[in-house]
């Protein structure tokens, strides 16, 4: 009989403040309208995304949140989904804030991240005897600073983390953040060893492979893309390695069948914000993975679920049950 998933990590209040550009050191940008509020990071918005395409399905939240306000927010909003287990969140200390300047005019969005609580969570706050779960899906890696720490026997607590699930006959998923800087290989490449399920944009899947995915002008490559996702695998992924980005998404399967699936064409004004829409694909797949769907299958899932996502503004308000998440992928697949 199936488990259900358990979502570990970011726990996150999104300050939204929609734009009218992204400024360069030392320029001046307009905040367009009122900032909004609404919850953030890996595990809040892939809990609710999984929350809303399937009501029936099993959810655990692991993470931490602080002893504050936001932290009563963020909970509210979780316990709102009747299938989210939120006995093994731990609170103390001040909840994670992103700030997040939307720009409206290219669709572009960047983030002023506060750590807070999430800097603490790690494998001990994991009551693995009391975990019922099928499948283990971690994110962000490279913003969990206990977990993104050295380990001297699997290279990161992270990593650790992972093979302990394993051990436990729970098949593991991560997602990472995308950031500047020369971290990927130190912290990400460990995790990969001990990882069923890796899905990530192409930034990330760039820095972590090597491979070049996008030019200066961030025009995807996209013939290299093959060589990227049998690199993932390579260096661990054991069954599927996806990357999306807004041209697609793309990945290898467990027999090494290479997946390509086009997004989706939107009407003119469709996109309200993109703000999740990197998650809702995430969740997408990883239900589809949890149902049993084969790749092809579970990657037009996950378009579906990001297509959703962007008709709303906030990360995961535009998500729908996954049967109905499906009917608008066809409907606008027809060009409906």
């Amino acid at each position: 009989m199936k488990r259900g998933i358990a979502i570990a990590g970011n726990m996150i209040v999104d300050m939204l403040y929609p734009t009218n550009g992204l400024p360069r050191p030392g320029e001046l940008v307009t905040i367009t309208g009122e900032m909004t509020r609404s919850t953030g990071g890996c595990l809040c918005n892939d809990i609710i995304d999984l929350a809303t395409l399937d009501p029936a399905l099993p959810l655990t939240a692991l993470g931490r949140v602080g002893d504050d306000e936001a932290a009563d927010y963020v909970l509210d909003k979780l316990r709102a989904c009747p299938n989210i287990d939120l006995g093994q969140v731990k609170r103390g200390g001040t909840t994670s804030y992103t700030l997040v300047m939307d720009d409206e005019v290219r669709k572009q969005r960047s983030f002023f991240q506060c750590r807070g609580a999430n800097a603490d969570f790690r494998e001990s706050d994991i009551d693995w005897d009391a975990l019922d779960a099928d499948l283990l899906h971690v994110g962000y890696i490279l913003l969990l600073d206990a977990l993104d720490a050295p380990d001297e026997v699997y290279g990161t607590k992270m990593a650790r983390l992972l093979h302990t699930a394993k051990q436990r006959g729970i098949k593991t998923s991560i997602d990472v953040v995308s950031e500047a800087g020369e971290r990927f290989r130190h912290i990400v490449v460990p995790a990969l060893k001990y990882t069923d399920y890796c899905i990530i944009n192409e930034l990330e899947a760039q820095a972590t492979t090597g491979i070049e995915l996008t030019d200066a002008s961030g025009k995807l490559h996209r013939e290299n893309l093959p060589a990227a996702l049998k690199k993932m695998k390579a260096l661990g992924v054991s069954i599927w390695a996806v990357i999306h980005s807004p041209e697609g998404g793309f990945g290898l399967d467990e027999a090494g069948n290479y997946v390509a699936i086009d997004s989706l064409a939107l009407p003119e004004g469709y996109i309200k914000g993109t703000v999740g829409a990197g998650d809702a694909f995430c969740s997408g797949v990883l239900y589809g993975a949890w149902r049993g769907m084969d790749l092809a299958e579970a990657i037009e899932l996950g378009t579906a679920a990001a297509a959703c996502s962007l008709s709303q503004p906030g990360g995961t308000e535009g998500m729908r049950d996954w049967e109905s998440a499906m009917a608008l992928y066809r409907t606008l697949r027809q060009g409906g």
